[in-house]
């Protein structure tokens, strides 16, 4: 399991020299790296937190809405209602903001990005699945950066009959499909860049800043500059109308600062659909979509635990800042008209006009790069079979993807659908940091304490309820998405080693429930098997392991094994080692099992300490289930099914972790099956003697014959019982005196063979009752008996059909009849007897539940015991031979 850990000092720290082909970091050696690591003898970890973190960032927040859509937002909702939609966007990310801190402050952050903190944080599934939502939300954005490029260069250079300025320049011909033309080969241009690698788009980033931010000087110092202005906006309407609009530019003004107060919501001339509330903050959120842009670079940050926190909280405020700002100019500077009509007003009224292209052009470039760049990385890292192993796959992959969202061919149109992936992206992240911290793993120490569960939980929330306020039916069908794409990666992604929080939780609440689970309040009631198994050798037993997972209804389930040794002698714990072993016997099995092991110098004192400590508070074992004591040659089950004898099972898929534990490793850890020549572990004494505890410990004991030859336990069997049959024997067969019917350990036993009958693949099985009467008898008892019997059977709500097996033949041969002496030397002929019976009547059931006679008080006639019993069964098929203590039935509500 060395691969579970990562190096805590990196390659040359101190002075030392550490080859990198020994140990080197994790970046070195996962796929999560990303594209554009370089050669492994260079540390592809360049970047600091400006150039890192908080030049992509802005230039993700400065793409489109901050040339293109101002306008749009302030000329629709007002000052007020923008400045809301501005306050509920920030809070929103802030929030996230502060999650992200809090999750890549608490270890060290690889590849991936965003991806990689959730993942690493939540596990595969949840990460898996909300990697997804991150790529799908990724490439939507770079549809609409897209998108708002075209629009950009359409505007300038876009032929319009009803524009008669700069007729030379506008040559490009427009429309839907010359829209998604354009949209393509910007998409081409962008996919170059992402192929030859995301270096040359870091050491643009600088530059590319440098200009938008030369732009928005430009801006700022128009609205000082530029004296009012009238202009004649004019749009082609439906049915080849050419609408004229009358719009100014008025400079500061007190009145056009009132007018642009409130909302004042009208058609979208790019979709001629009426706007709201709800549709224009989908617009405006799309520019608060870039604080993942620093996470999704963490490949190449010197050091992400601080330049992701540091360098995202600094974007986001100078973003907000310039906002805000930009906000207030507009609205006092701008006719509602103008701002509604023109969406690209700023470069009507900049001091030099191709400021503002020029910043348009390289921020949504920017933009889209780098959601581009961030989309395959989440994609590159997400651990699906088909993805993860090239880079150039997953560009291209995202190139078709991409393809398909142009296809809007208006920004507008699909705001809202990125708006709400992300929305929902944010809100995984939040719940992330909520998980880690609800969950109180000690390992949880982020450097960044500016959290708490309470930002988180309203992180959450608020994201959820801007999600369903800006589209219901988007909100409705991501999230349905999203818990599709966790089920398919719950059973098709391979195991991992990242840590599960899921884990982490299902502690923490199983910790408070077994406390309040009072063994004080136990009820006969709501009695269920609690069983602890013992296995010697699971290859001879995994009939019986199968066999007892359908017994135990619902109940603990323990797998128990003894390892002969005294920790004295040993430099180490040997049993520790075999856990992982143990625990892959049942996943293989498909069983739900725990797993104890023990260390003791012999097995009856072994299985001792089990049926003490194993299980906690309320879920301890009330049931010991022993394989028989007997002669036969155990068979090898290992080479009988194919999950255990197919090589292929072996092998993994790439980046699968199977616990350090594969098929061939599996086999050889537990020894071959015992000879008949080979020594015994156990002696017949000692064998007895574990009966004996268990019963002095009060718990019920179960011995389990022949099992090897019940078939259909298997996980991927069909059988469904129709075609088995449970026979029950209540009564006592050694002692033919007997009339007690209705005994505890009887009672025990047919509570046994009624759970059975419960569970799935003997569901449909028959219950047949044999009750054993002395018919020449002169004493017609049994008549009443049979009576009782059937009387208790209805009460006890057990469907069953009740034999009367006359036993003459096997009353003859009792001895002493009235004497309570179970234990003594039976005849030959009284064992025979029962066996015949036994052959007689039950040689066609599927299992056999028989009554287990008290174990001797003396060691000396262990021997005699274990005899009696194999004589009794021999032959049978599968057999339960079992002795109950407690009282497990009831008849009252």
């Amino acid at each position: 399991m060395s691969n579970e850990h990562t190096p805590l000092l990196t390659p040359g720290v101190c002075g030392l020299t550490v080859g990198t082909a020994a140990c080197g970091t994790a970046s070195d050696v996962t796929p999560e790296s990303g594209p554009g690591t370089g050669p492994p003898n260079k540390d592809p970890r360049k970047l600091d937190t400006f150039f890192g973190v908080m030049v992509p960032t802005i230039l993700s927040m400065f793409s489109i809405v901050l040339f293109l859509r101002t306008g749009f937002v302030v000329g629709h909702a007002g000052l007020l209602q923008g400045l809301l939609m501005l306050v509920v966007a920030y809070t929103i990310i802030s929030l996230t903001v502060l999650s992200i801190c809090a999750i890549s402050t608490n270890g060290a952050v690889q590849g991936g990005g965003a991806y990689y903190m959730i993942s690493r944080s939540l596990g595969p599934e949840f990460g898996g699945s909300i990697g997804l939502m991150f790529f799908l939300a990724k490439v939507c954005a770079c549809g609409v950066y897209v998108l708002g490029l075209v629009e950009a260069i359409l505007d300038v250079f876009g032929s319009d009959p009803g524009k008669s300025q700069n007729k030379r320049i506008r040559v490009l011909p427009q429309g839907y499909w010359y829209t998604v033309l354009y949209s393509s080969i910007i998409l081409l241009l962008c996919l170059m860049v992402c192929l030859v690698g995301a270096h040359i788009y870091s050491r643009t980033a600088f530059v590319i800043l440098l200009v938008v931010t030369v732009s928005l000087l430009s801006i700022f110092i128009s609205f000082l500059a530029v004296k009012p202005q009238d202009f004649v906006i004019t749009h082609q309407g439906p049915g080849n109308q050419t609408s004229h609009f009358n719009v100014s530019y008025t400079g500061f003004s007190a009145s056009t600062l009132r007018n642009n107060l409130g909302a004042g919501y009208s058609l979208d001339y790019s979709t001629n659909n009426l706007m709201s509330f709800a549709t224009v903050f989908a617009v405006m959120f799309t520019s608060c979509t870039g604080i993942m842009a620093g996470a999704n670079m963490s490949g190449e940050l010197k050091n992400p635990s601080v330049s992701i926190p540091k360098g995202t909280i600094l974007a986001v405020l100078y973003t907000f800042t310039v906002y805000i700002l930009l906000f207030i100019m507009v609205s006092s500077t701008c006719s509602r008209g103008l701002l509604i009509q023109d969406y690209g007003f700023f470069q009507r009224i900049n001091i030099w006009p191709p400021f503002v292209t020029i910043g348009i052009y390289c921020g949504a470039l920017s933009a889209a790069m780098s959601s581009m760049i961030g989309a395959s990385r989440i994609l590159h890292a997400l651990p699906t079979r088909g993805f993860g192993t090239r880079t150039d796959t997953t560009v291209f992959f995202g190139l078709f993807v991409l393809q398909c969202v142009v296809f809007a061919g208006q920004l507008n149109a699909i705001a809202g659908l990125v708006t709400v992936f992300y929305l929902l992206a944010y809100a995984a992240v939040d719940l992330a940091c909520l998980a880690l911290e609800w969950a109180s793993a000690p390992n949880f120490r982020p450097t960044f304490q500016v959290f708490s569960w309470h930002t988180c939980l309203l992180g959450i929330v608020s994201c959820l309820v801007m999600m369903f306020v800006i589209n219901p039916v988007y909100s409705s069908a991501s999230i349905i998405l999203l818990l599709l794409l966790l089920l398919i990666l719950h059973y098709r992604a391979p195991t991992s080693s990242w840590g599960y929080i899921s884990q982490a939780l299902i502690f923490h609440q199983v910790r408070k429930y077994l406390l309040m689970l009072d063994v004080r309040k136990d009820h006969v009631k709501f009695w269920r098997p609690q069983v602890l198994l013992m296995v010697a050798n699971p290859r001879s037993s995994c009939q019986l392991i199968l066999f007892v997972n359908q017994l135990k209804k619902g109940g603990l389930y323990v797998l128990g094994h003894v390892q002969l040794g005294d920790l004295d002698t040993l430099p180490s714990d040997p049993v520790q080692q075999q856990y992982n072993f143990w625990l892959s016997l049942v996943d293989k099995l498909g069983v739900k099992a725990f797993v104890d092991l023990t260390l003791s110098p012999s097995v009856r004192q072994g299985t001792q300490h089990l049926l003490r400590i194993t299980g906690l508070g309320g879920m301890k074992p009330n049931m010991l289930i022993l394989g028989f004591y007997d002669n036969c040659t155990p068979e090898d089950f290992f080479l009988q099914d194919s999950a255990f004898c197919d090589s292929s099972m072996g092998k993994g898929s790439d980046g699968e972790y199977n616990f350090g534990v594969d098929l061939p490793s599996l086999q050889a850890h537990f020894p071959p099956v015992r000879h008949v020549e080979s020594p015994r572990w156990l002696l017949p004494e000692e064998y007895v003697g574990i009966i004996s505890d268990a019963i002095k410990m009060n718990k019920n004991v179960c011995l389990g014959r022949y099992f090897f030859q019940l078939e259909g336990e298997d996980k991927d069997s069909k059988v469904d019982g129709s075609e088995r049959t449970i026979d029950v024997w209540p009564l006592n067969l050694l002692q033919p005196g007997s009339r007690d019917c209705v005994d505890v350990c009887s009672l025990f036993l047919l509570q046994m063979a009624c759970v059975l009958n419960m569970s799935n693949r003997w569901r449909h099985a028959r219950m047949r009752i044999f009750l054993n009467v002395e018919t020449e008898s002169s004493d017609q008892g049994w008549v009443v008996n049979e009576e009782t019997f059937r009387e208790l059977l209805r009460k006890l709500r057990i469907r069953a059909s009740i034999k009367i097996v006359p036993w003459d033949s096997v009353a003859q041969h009792r001895a002493q009849p009235e004497e309570d002496r179970p234990t003594q030397a039976l005849s030959e002929e009284l064992l025979s007897a029962v066996n015949s019976l036994l052959m007689e009547h039950s040689s066609q059931a599927a299992v056999r539940f028989l009554y287990l006679p008290r174990p001797p008080a003396q060691s000396s006639q262990a021997q005699q015991y274990l005899a009696n019993l194999e004589a009794v069964t021999n032959s049978l098929g599968p057999t339960l031979l079992i002795h109950g203590v407690t009282p497990v039935t009831c008849t009252d509500l």
